[in-house]
C-alpha cells in the first residue's frame, strides 16, 4: 500500500517561503492499494496538484472520502481537473449532516454557484455520484475495505480506516479527543466521565493494530488550553493514541498554518524530547506535502 500527501496544512492555505519544506495547501491524502486502486481522503487545496497527476490515467474514476465539510477539507474540489473531462468519474462519500439535512452531495452543490464559483456542477463533463456514508459501515472500493468512524469535532467527522490485502491506515481528519466538561466534584462530572471513557475505548479500538496512522497533532501541550473546544488535537494526544493503539507508524498532520517549517520542527523536536520512541513501539514522523510512504 502506498500514501502519499499532497495537502498538510490545517484550517487555511499558506503558501511562502516560511511553508515550503511542509507545503503550504491543506488536507488531501492519496492512497493506492497494492493493485494500484487510488482513494482520496479529503479535498482541501492539495487535491488540486494531485488532480493534476492524475491526467495521464484517463478515463479514471476517483473514489473521494470527505472527513467533514469545513473549507480546508473540501475547498480544492471544484478545481479537480478530471471533474471538466467526459468519460472521468467522481465519486464523492461522506457524512449526512443533520444540521442541513443534506448528504455528502451538499458538499459540492454550495461551493458550485455562481455566487462563489463560475462552473455549475451540470456543466462539468464528468459523471459526479455521492454515496453518503454510515458511521461504523463499512464499503468496498475495489480491494480496499473502508470504514468510516464518528470522530469529535464541531461538525460530523469521519475517520476513515483503510484495509486492504492484510495492511491498514487509520486517518483521522480533524479530532480533539473527548474531554469531560465539567470539572471534579459537580454533580454531572462522574457520569459524563463515562460517557468520555466509552467514546474513547471506541476510538482506540478503531485504530487498533494499523499499520499507518496519520492524525491531527494542530497544537502543543501549551498552546492548546487556549484552543479547546475547537476540535483539533495535540501533538501529544496523538503520540499516546499511536502508543494505545499499536500502531506502527504516526504521521503528525493538519499543522497550524501560522507555524513556520522551522517552528514546526522545533516544537515537534520538544514532543520527541518529552515522548521519546520505545522500542517496539511506534515510529514519529511530519507529514510533508509530497512525500511518499509504501508498505
Amino acid at each position: 500500500m502506498k500514501v502519499k500527501f499532497w495537502g498538510v496544512r490545517g484550517s487555511i492555505p499558506s503558501p511562502g517561503p516560511n511553508t515550503v519544506r511542509y507545503g503550504g495547501n491543506t488536507t488531501c491524502i492519496e492512497v493506492r492499494t497494492d493493485d494500484n486502486e487510488l482513494i482520496i481522503v479529503d479535498a482541501g487545496t492539495g487535491i488540486f496538484p494531485l488532480s493534476q497527476s492524475l491526467l495521464g490515467e484517463m478515463p479514471l474514476t476517483a473514489n473521494v472520502l470527505i472527513s467533514h465539510s469545513h473549507w480546508d477539507h473540501i475547498q480544492g474540489l471544484p478545481f479537480f481537473a478530471p471533474n471538466f473531462i467526459p468519460g472521468n468519474v467522481l465519486r464523492l462519500h461522506g457524512a449526512f449532516d443533520p444540521e442541513s439535512g443534506k448528504g455528502v452531495e451538499q458538499v459540492m452543490s454550495v461551493q458550485l454557484q455562481y455566487s462563489y464559483f463560475p462552473v455549475r456542477e451540470s456543466e462539468m463533463k464528468a459523471r459526479i455520484e455521492y454515496v453518503t456514508l454510515a458511521a461504523e459501515t463499512s464499503i468496498q472500493i475495489g480491494s480496499a475495505t473502508i470504514t468510516p468512524h464518528l470522530m469529535n469535532h464541531p461538525v460530523i467527522n469521519f475517520a476513515y480506516r483503510i484495509e486492504a490485502n492484510g495492511k491498514s491506515i487509520f486517518i483521522t481528519g480533524d479530532h480533539e479527543p473527548p474531554q469531560n466538561i465539567y470539572e471534579p466534584g459537580e454533580s454531572e462530572y462522574a457520569a459524563y466521565q463515562n460517557l468520555v471513557d466509552s467514546r474513547n475505548k471506541v476510538i482506540l479500538r478503531a485504530m487498533r493494530g494499523v499499520d499507518v496512522l496519520i492524525a491531527d497533532c494542530s497544537y502543543t501541550e501549551q498552546e492548546y488550553p487556549e484552543k479547546r473546544g475547537w476540535g483539533h488535537g495535540t501533538f501529544s494526544s496523538s503520540i499516546q493514541y499511536a502508543v494505545d493503539a499499536g500502531a506502527k507508524v504516526l504521521f503528525c498532520t493538519h499543522h497550524e498554518p501560522t507555524r513556520s517549517d522551522a517552528a514546526l520542527e522545533a516544537a515537534f523536536q520538544e514532543v520527541l524530547t518529552n515522548h521519546p520512541p520505545q522500542p517496539g513501539g511506534p515510529t514519529y514522523r511530519l507529514a510533508r506535502e509530497g512525500e511518499t510512504y509504501e508498505f
